[in-house]
């Protein structure tokens, strides 16, 4: 048996590709619903994190420029103090962020979120560029940041899953 050629274009890489992690997940809820789970803190705190994670919020204030600083409780009991300065939102296709351990931190990284509609379900995309390729490395390799994401990314689809079902029992 032959095999057929895709004709589809090969993917440029990016200048960013080597500091870069990509994590995408498909949630069955309208994108509204989904985009709305990062606009208001009340929501923020029922997914944010991994698993084992809670959040606590010290202010938040979601538009361009505004920010979030929050506690990231871990299982072990450790706190990670986190600050996060919304740079652009544009409702409800994509977030952009910076994301540090406070204002200014040097070694903050920023996201790209997009949400994009399949069908009834939508595709969302985190889309990471961290300063060096070595900090990205370390948050690879210490922090598990690709489980985290996934983990984090599965917690807002089971959180927003939930919203949607509720929302049409009404």
């Amino acid at each position: 048996m032959g095999t057929t050629k895709s004709e589809a274009p090969a993917p440029v890489p990016s200048g960013t590709a080597d500091r870069e992690i990509v994590i995408s997940r498909v949630i069955g809820a309208p994108r509204e619903l989904v985009f709305e789970a990062f606009s208001e803190v009340r929501h923020l705190s029922q997914w944010w994190g991994p698993e084992g994670f809670t959040t606590t919020t010290r202010a938040f204030a979601f538009c361009a420029g505004g920010e979030w600083d929050f506690v990231m409780h871990g299982p072990d009991g450790t706190d990670y103090q986190e600050w996060i300065r919304w740079a652009d939102i544009a409702p409800p296709e994509r977030i952009a962020l910076r994301h540090g351990e406070v204002r200014d931190d040097p070694n903050a990284f920023t996201s790209l979120l997009t949400f994009v509609p399949e069908g009834l379900a939508t595709r969302i995309e985190m889309r990471t560029v961290f300063p060096t390729r070595e900090l990205r490395d370390e948050a690879v390799d210490r922090y598990h940041a690709i489980e985290g994401g996934q983990q984090t990314l599965g917690h807002l689809a089971a959180y927003v899953t939930g919203l949607a079902e509720q929302n049409q029992g009404r």
